[in-house]
């Protein structure tokens, strides 16, 4: 398949329009959102919430409810967990955070009864497209584990492969990274990544290719790799899931990728439940929000395969 954003869409259109539920539907960035993945065939939802403020915010963006169900429910804990549990009894195929905080709506995610737990560890991933490169890049954890350890990490790539099999790569390369490209035994992160490479070789991590540690510039730039002589790496500039050793790194990089680098695309979903979970910020673009929902669709349409 081509790459890119457009094509994730595309591909949403093969595999049948999904319905995301919302918790707390009364925002008027995520209705944005919203309608617009109606429009562009990605996504239909139902909308829990304060059913007056919903139709209130509706009409201040000019969206037409029609077909949309709405479920009033005005106080913001109860609407999660009504929200949540439409996609745990399957009713929708995938989970949103509207107007709620985070807390309480990571704590309808987890909640024993209702909510989306699977016994895997959750984690994040930020899918880019990047204009001028050939693939899209997975980052992954950027927002959601701190510091992972040794069996996190291994966690968030079990995570992450599937989204990026959802989105067309066969058999994603990952770069665990570090500041050097070599084991150093008084840089943990740099012996974490040689044991990650050494289970994806003996068939404990499978589906992937690992290959650590690298540092960014050869996990990313083929030229770096030509010009560092790291011909007899498994991953040459052309990794497709970049394994942050925490939070920060992650993060910083996430951030400096959306803040300055013209025209790139990006969407983002938690990962180890039973449905993918859209917890975008407040301050990501409506763009970022429908990628997002784009995103959920075809990776919900991969675990359907899957199961």
């Amino acid at each position: 398949m081509s790459k890119g954003f457009d094509s994730i869409i595309s591909k949403v259109g093969t595999c049948g329009m999904k319905t995301v539920s919302i918790a707390v539907a009364q925002d008027s960035a995520v209705l944005e959102a919203v309608k617009a993945a109606k429009e562009r065939n990605i996504a239909n939802a139902i909308l829990v919430g304060d059913e007056e403020k919903i139709k209130e915010v509706a009409a201040s963006i000019d969206m037409d409810l029609t077909g949309y169900e709405i479920i009033h429910e005005p106080d913001m804990v109860q609407a999660s967990l009504i929200a949540v549990k439409l996609a745990h009894d399957g009713k929708a195929d995938m989970y949103m955070k509207g107007l709620v905080d985070t807390k309480n709506f990571l704590k309808s995610v987890l909640d024993k009864e209702v909510g989306l737990r699977t016994g895997k560890p959750l984690s994040h991933v930020a899918v880019f497209d990047i204009p001028n490169a050939e693939n899209l890049l997975f980052l992954t954890d950027v927002a959601f584990i701190t510091y992972p350890t040794l069996e996190d990490k291994v966690n968030i790539i079990n995570n992450t492969v599937p989204v990026a099999k959802a989105c067309g790569v066969d058999c994603p390369k990952v770069a665990p990274l570090a500041a050097v490209e070599v084991v150093n035994p008084k840089m943990p992160n740099t012996v974490e990544a040689a044991e990650l490479t050494k289970m994806n070789a003996e068939g404990q991590i499978t589906d992937c290719i690992v290959d650590g540690p690298l540092s960014l510039d050869l996990a990313i730039d083929p030229e770096a790799a030509l010009h560092k002589g790291a011909t007899d790496r498994k991953i040459q500039g052309d990794a497709d899931i970049l394994l942050f050793p925490d939070i920060h790194a992650g993060n910083l990089v996430y951030k400096a990728l959306v803040h300055t680098v013209p025209g790139v695309k990006n969407g983002c979903i938690l990962t180890g439940t039973k449905v993918p979970v859209i917890l975008t910020s407040r301050s990501d673009t409506f763009e970022t929000k429908v990628n997002s929902i784009a995103l959920a669709a075809v990776v919900a349409e991969e675990m359907k395969k899957m199961n």
